[in-house]
């Protein structure tokens, strides 16, 4: 591999890294939320509200519906409004942090409602209110599955980043089509996937590590 391929592929490790980052820190931000309204607005919830429940499970599922490659085309108008461009990494953010917003929300739901019910009737006896349901019983019983499904979130954005690069995006993705592919450089292509498969990896570990330290503390 040439030093200028090499620096391209430095830089597409960056790219890559960034993509992953940002939308990974949006969707636990707004995917978790999500998740506790899920739960919270369900039948027995400890802020019962069906409709709100089945609206948001329907605007969820309408997004996970959809696969991230025809989402990444029909969001170009919003991207573009948001960040003014349609193309590059800062551009790939918004369809990658929409995507994986709803599919966390999803897995964080299925988390929560692992909690034992009768810690939360327990909390209410003694009088707490529904912030502190969530803040001192869903939350922290909850917290090792909620990062597993992190984890997963953040894997499966790897491969959601890659897959951007088919529309100029950046990142591995982008550099394995325009160089790996389009030219016929193998060397590139096979040190794409070596790449891929090393962050996969490394933030699995890291995941499964942080998760068995919780059950510890649990």
């Amino acid at each position: 591999m040439s030093p200028i391929l090499f620096e391209l592929l430095l830089r597409s490790i960056w790219e890559t890294v960034l993509m992953t980052a940002a939308s990974g820190l949006i969707s636990l931000v707004f995917g978790l939320p999500l998740g506790l309204a899920l739960v919270a607005t369900d039948r027995g919830g400890i802020a019962e509200s069906l409709w709100v429940n089945r609206a948001l499970g329907a605007v969820i599922n309408g997004f996970r519906s959809v696969p991230f490659i025809i989402l990444l085309v029909a969001l170009i108008p919003v991207t573009r409004l948001i960040v003014g461009t349609s193309i590059g990494t800062w551009a790939a953010i918004v369809p990658l942090s929409i995507a994986a917003t709803p599919y966390y929300a999803r897995i964080a739901e299925v988390s929560l409602r692992e909690v034992d019910h009768g810690l939360i009737e327990a909390a209410r006896a003694m009088g707490g209110n529904r912030w502190t349901i969530i803040r001192e019983v869903l939350v922290p019983e909850a917290l090792p599955g909620i990062v597993a499904g992190f984890t997963v979130t953040l894997v499966t954005l790897i491969g959601a980043s890659a897959m951007a690069g088919a529309i100029g995006a950046g990142g591995l993705g982008d550099l394995a089509i325009r160089y790996g592919y389009q030219r016929f450089e193998t060397s590139v292509m096979i040190a794409v996937v070596i790449v891929l498969i090393i962050l996969v990896c490394g933030i699995q570990w890291a995941g499964d590590r942080l998760v068995a330290r919780l059950d510890r503390r649990g």
